[in-house]
């Protein structure tokens, strides 16, 4: 056998692979030996005919046939593996030529694990904000607290800023009611800004009972193409209103909170919290900003394929991600303003797939350079944490006993392993 790889991109070959009659009477032979368990021939039991028997009743196109079969698949591997050629999808074979019993020539083209060329990931700018944590930030965390611990009573005056309610709307344009603008017994907290600018506005001064009509006018930047900037009538039914009356910030409201015995105490938690949390998200905004320094400084070629297979994850994501919201891709695409889902996976979701394929293969590059390692105890502490999030699920556990699933999870520890890596690199 023959072969000679030329390299049609970074990502793609073609493989030219010549066979000789010795590889094809060899590969005849298994084709023979696979047919023959079929061929029924009197005085041989099914199975049981010698080759040589067999042979001279199978139908030569159908032993042809397996025969060119073995040679390729045979070939294919050989030639890939003696040339250090890492296929990511099955091979395209075109045959070139076939003298049956003395010569086969055909190409084999397939996508392929790129080289990657890394660029000095030692010397990125990491760049780490520092964490404050303001009396405006303590505060919020405060006065939301002060929400859950409210006194409300349904009052019969007049509505205002503050005041939980209960109302039944109606939206229209043009007189016809439109989707999403319809509810009853909807809970509103006027202030909170869940609707359009002026209609928990209008209500404010109505009382418990009256019904009124909102003439309001959408914002020009809507999500949905058909509201964007309409004009519509909101029929309003005010049917409750609660006065919330929020508690005074004191050492008796720190200590229906929590283990605390002063406001200052509590604060002092909070604030603790708050800076824990920040640290965590400047953390992830760090990883996050070199491992995209790493992505711009090094050449990574993208194969069509694996954007491909991210693509299709990330659009079946999204997908059950709206589903669990209630709205389906269309009405998603439609509020967009998007013409088709072609263009929707064109413009949002392929920029995504390159972005997570060319970090994905940039950091197993450095991982192998790096020459970073998973241990087995390392991967059972990860299994067992993530065992532990899913306890009380009986069937999301037995997944954690299959191959995949570990295979899955220590490819995630690599990474993050990777990801740490880099980032202690870099970290000043």
């Amino acid at each position: 056998m023959e072969s000679s790889v030329k390299n049609v991109s970074d990502t793609k070959v073609v493989v030219t692979i010549k066979l000789n009659a010795e590889n094809l009477a060899v590969a005849e032979q298994v084709a023979a030996t696979k047919l023959a368990r079929n061929v029924k021939v009197a005085g041989f039991r099914k199975g049981k005919t010698p080759i040589a028997v067999a042979i001279k009743n199978i139908d030569p196109a159908m032993l042809q046939e397996e025969t060119m079969n073995n040679a390729i698949s045979k070939a294919v591997s050989e030639a890939f593996i003696g040339n250090e050629i890492q296929a990511l999808d099955r091979p395209a074979v075109e045959i070139k030529k076939f003298v049956p019993g003395e010569s086969m020539e055909f190409t084999a083209e397939a996508e392929i694990l790129p080289k990657i060329k890394l660029g000095n990931y030692k010397k990125l700018k990491a760049t780490v904000e520092k964490v404050v944590v303001s009396d405006k930030d303590i505060n919020e965390i405060i006065d939301r607290m002060r929400n859950a611990f409210a006194e409300k009573a349904e009052v019969t005056r007049a509505a205002k800023l503050g005041d939980e309610t209960v109302i039944d709307f109606v939206g229209k344009k043009d007189g016809v009611a439109f989707d999403g603008g319809t509810g009853n017994d909807y809970p509103l907290t006027l202030g909170s800004k869940q609707f359009i600018t002026g209609f928990e506005e209008g209500i404010v001064g109505h009382s418990a009972g009256e019904t009124f009509d909102l003439d309001l006018t959408f914002p020009a930047d809507y999500g949905s193409a058909d509201l964007k900037g309409a004009k519509v009538t909101f029929t309003t039914t005010l049917k409750t209103v609660k006065e919330v009356v929020l508690p005074e910030v004191n050492d008796e409201f720190a200590a229906k909170t929590g283990p605390f015995k002063t406001v200052a105490e509590l604060k002092a938690d909070i604030e603790r919290e708050l800076t824990s949390q920040k640290e965590r998200e400047n953390n992830e905004k760090l990883k996050d900003d070199l491992v995209s320094q790493l992505v711009a400084a090094s050449h990574v070629p993208v194969p069509e394929i694996l954007v491909a297979d991210q693509a299709k994850s990330i659009e079946q994501d999204f997908t059950n991600n709206l589903m669990y919201q209630g709205i389906s891709l269309e009405q998603y695409l439609e509020n967009k303003g998007f013409e088709s889902k072609e263009k929707w996976l064109e413009t949002e979701v392929n920029e995504v797939a390159v972005k997570r394929v060319k970090a994905g293969l940039a950091l197993a590059e450095l991982s192998k350079v790096e020459k970073v390692e998973a241990t087995v105890a390392e991967l059972d502490a990860h299994v067992e944490t993530y065992r532990q999030q899913y306890a009380k699920n009986a069937e999301a556990l037995k997944q954690f006993e299959q191959p995949e699933v570990r295979r899955d999870i220590a490819n995630r520890l690599l990474t993050e392993k990777t990801v740490d890596l880099l980032v202690s690199f870099n970290k000043k």
